[in-house]
């Protein structure tokens, strides 16, 4: 795997979110010629430029290197053979989601998306659009009813999705709620297709939970890393107390936030623990995925590695993670008083 790095001087992008670069040619300018008229002078494309320095120093490289040519050309009849299997794979999943599935099941829809035409009176719900990837029928029941179905989607997910760190990619190509899930976001091709500006992983607060959590995360980061370059992918966070008395109730998600709240309170005050989504009701989740709604933003910064985080927390069980591990876990009794 490589990367080549171009800079372009006054780039054109394409498209509503301005990800695709519409520039054609290494370079543009006006140019004078000989009798003085202005002119524009266009160099090569940018794809012609790249495959003919491509094409010379890799024919260079193999005239030099005659040893390698057997092992690169068995790497590519294997990644050829493999792609043709994953591609037979999905064609035959979107051809079978098509047939047996009128509306994707797993998906409770919203009006508005993110790849809507936009227009004065649709912008703010264009760019509202979120789904809300949740575990089970109970949390999905219950932020189905709590949601704004102008432009809140939900998906619900069956239990622990596929752990796809160490499986081949015809293993996730062959799972049928990944596809859907996929098939939700509508990028089975490309990015450009993405329904929703908001990807919601909303998981409960407990062991499972955060499994669940991170299982999601490495599929967005082995497969779909510019999801969450591009800021779209997202936690959500949701109250783990609630603190009432007789007169108000209030939801806190820190325990520094329930201490304050108790002695706001004071007297007659009644103290409830949030393990999970499905033992908030409708009415009172309504709140917390409105406009006072908390999200963490999952971000990679510029010097990380995708494939060192994966490694880390979901590769082989070495030292360095058993030491982490260790500095970082909780007792039960602590977890009641922690900020999962």
């Amino acid at each position: 795997m490589g990367a080549i790095s171009i800079q372009i001087q006054e780039p054109n992008f394409e498209g509503q979110t301005k990800t695709k670069l519409g520039s054609n040619y290494m370079w543009e300018k006006q140019i004078h010629d000989e009798s003085g008229a202005l002119k524009t002078d266009i160099g090569p494309t940018i794809r012609s430029y790249v495959n003919d320095f491509v094409a010379k120093n890799l024919d260079n490289y193999l005239h030099i290197h005659k040893e390698i040519i057997p092992v690169i050309e068995d790497k590519i009849k294997s990644s050829q053979k493999e792609r043709e299997e994953i591609s037979g794979i999905q064609k035959k999943t979107r051809e079978r989601n098509k047939r047996t599935n009128v509306y994707n099941p797993k998906l409770r829809d919203c009006r508005f998306h993110y790849n809507d035409k936009v227009t004065e009176k649709t912008q703010e719900n264009i760019e509202a659009s979120s789904i809300f990837i949740t575990e089970g029928d109970s949390a999905s029941g219950t932020i189905t009813k709590a949601r704004n179905a102008n432009y809140q989607a939900v998906f619900s997910l069956r239990g622990k999705p596929l752990n796809c760190y160490k499986e081949k990619r015809k293993k996730f190509a062959e799972n049928e709620e990944l596809n859907l899930l996929i098939s939700a976001l509508g990028i089975e091709d490309d990015l450009e297709g993405l329904r929703y500006n908001n990807i919601i992983v909303a998981t409960d607060a407990d062991d499972d939970g955060m499994h669940i959590r991170l299982l999601m995360l490495t599929f967005f980061m082995k497969y779909y890393p510019d999801l969450i370059r591009r800021g779209h992918v997202y936690i959500l966070q949701t109250p783990l107390f609630r603190v009432r008395n007789k007169k108000e109730s209030r939801y806190c998600y820190s325990p520094e936030e329930k201490e304050k709240a108790i002695r706001s309170l004071k007297t007659g005050v009644e103290i409830t623990r949030f393990k999970g989504l499905g033992e908030i009701s409708s009415e009172e989740f309504v709140h917390f995925i409105g406009p006072e709604m908390r999200l963490d933003l999952v971000k990679i910064a510029e010097e990380e590695s995708i494939a060192n985080i994966m490694a880390f927390y979901m590769g082989d069980n070495t030292l360095d993670r058993q030491n982490f591990i260790r500095a970082n876990l909780r007792s039960e009794e602590e977890l009641e008083d922690v900020n999962i």
